[in-house]
């Protein structure tokens, strides 16, 4: 079965533009997870811009499946994590600045820093899991960082999937072979949603966990909290 986890960053965005704390992102996490959510997500970044690391906190006190904590691996993202022990710290490459999240780990010219990190948050006890794109290279010098497993960056699958499918999902295919081959467990998440997910998820039936928050906050929107959880969790069981 294929975990999803959802990543409730823009709940906080919400939140934040209004001040006050509505919508709570606390009562949220523990609403998504009543509804059906395997695991929350949260990727807090040095402006805190949606999530502030005193939700990462006070979700820690409250999450009851896997807490996940994305993010740049600086010192404040490192004490936080050793701080809170969440089941899963997931390492992606994100100045300070970005935006979001867009590309994953170059695992050859980082190998030996994240070799580090890795141990490092393995002693926490974390499970770790590092972002890196569909580009095979980048896999056996993930493997020698001792990470647990990677997560697959889906964006450019996302984007050509409306045009051809099966050109989109062909490179996801061959690495997460490889990942397999490789004893590396397997995550994804960038811009998946309702129309993609289900053919990402046939064609690499082994995924371990998917990470969606934009399109699963968008789509709640119209359809509830409650039962877009439950549209992703089929999508995951085709």
């Amino acid at each position: 079965m294929t975990k999803l986890s959802v990543n409730i960053n823009k709940i906080a965005t919400l939140r934040n533009a209004r001040g006050g704390n509505n919508p709570n992102v606390v009562q949220v996490a523990k609403d998504a997870e009543r509804f059906g959510a395997e695991g929350i997500t949260v990727h807090p970044r040095p402006d805190e811009r949606h999530i502030r690391y005193q939700d990462v906190l006070d979700l820690a006190e409250v999450v009851t499946t896997e807490f996940n904590i994305e993010g740049y691996p600086d010192k404040r993202y490192m004490e936080l994590v050793k701080l809170v022990k969440p089941a899963q710290a997931t390492l992606v490459p994100d100045p300070p600045d970005a935006l979001t999240s867009n590309t994953g780990w170059d695992t050859i010219t980082h190998q030996s820093m994240l070799q580090d990190i890795v141990a490092e948050l393995k002693e926490s006890g974390c499970r770790v899991s590092i972002f890196i794109n569909p580009e095979s290279k980048y896999f056996e010098p993930a493997k020698e960082t001792g990470t647990d497993r990677v997560e697959l960056y889906t964006e450019p699958y996302a984007v050509l999937f409306p045009k051809d499918r099966e050109k989109a999902v062909q490179p996801y295919v061959e690495v997460a072979n490889i990942a397999r081959e490789l004893g590396l467990g397997l995550n994804a998440g960038h811009d998946l949603d309702l129309n993609n997910l289900a053919f990402l998820k046939h064609k690499i039936p082994f995924l371990d966990e998917v990470s969606i928050g934009h399109a699963l906050i968008c789509d709640a929107l119209y359809y509830g909290l409650e039962n877009t959880i439950q549209m992703y969790r089929r999508r995951l069981e085709i």
